[in-house]
């Protein structure tokens, strides 16, 4: 009797295998990876630009940035001066392995420290691909509804961090935020928490001060790797 393996199934298993030789391309040059995840609008792209903006100059820092169409977020985050590869997908709603790899073949991994990923804007798809990143990070703005990590719980139980964006419209929008964070903790109750406005600036040192210190953990290692 022959088993029919669907094809969803196929190209999943074969996204985990090259998954798992990014990660330990990663690993073995002690570059954190991160992989940003959030709806479209959310602000991922301006978090970055705000993320990049606090980096010194001489950070060996680089970016990729996944859209449908258009170059908008590549050519947002270029005028930083970190290196910058937009990943235009045509009509696939996430990013992949193979597409990283492929990207991946224009950079040298060891003049990296720090690898950001943008994924596409979507909930839902890019949860089910594994990019080889250290960690996922879900970004929720205060207008999406606080309801959210109960219907797409995939993404948030597979995220370290929820990043809550926007903060500063929160007067203005029918929002519980406390029923949010609870939401979120509902279906994955270690997930970490952050809150910030991009607009004021409030919460950005939370978030700096989170990325700092997955750096200086990926740091501890190379030092551990050459002693």
């Amino acid at each position: 009797m022959t088993t029919v393996v669907p094809v969803e199934k196929k190209v999943l298993h074969e996204n985990q295998r090259i998954a798992g030789e990014l990660r330990k391309r990663f690993e073995e040059q002690h570059v954190l990876c991160l992989n940003l995840i959030s709806a479209p609008g959310s602000g991922k792209t301006t978090l970055l630009e705000k993320t990049l903006n606090c980096f010194q100059k001489n950070e060996k820092v680089a970016l990729l940035t996944g859209d449908l169409q258009t170059e908008n977020d590549a050519r947002r985050l270029a005028v930083y001066g970190f290196p910058v590869q937009q990943i235009v997908t045509g009509s696939v709603c996430h990013l992949d392995g193979k597409m990283i790899e492929r990207a991946l073949e224009k950079w040298e991994l060891a003049a990296l420290d720090l690898l950001l990923i943008e994924n596409v804007g979507n909930l839902v798809c890019p949860s089910s691909y594994d990019l080889g990143e250290a960690a996922k990070i879900v970004l929720l703005s205060v207008t999406e509804g606080e309801d959210k990590p109960l219907k797409y719980p995939s993404i948030f139980v597979k995220s370290d961090v929820m990043v809550i964006t926007k903060i500063d419209l929160l007067p203005y929008v029918s929002l519980n935020l406390e029923r949010m964070k609870a939401n979120a903790r509902q279906v994955h109750p270690g997930i970490e928490i952050i809150e910030l406005s991009c607009k004021t600036g409030d919460g950005l040192d939370v978030w700096l001060a989170w990325l700092e210190r997955r750096r200086d953990s990926v740091r501890e290692r190379l030092l551990c790797a050459r002693s």
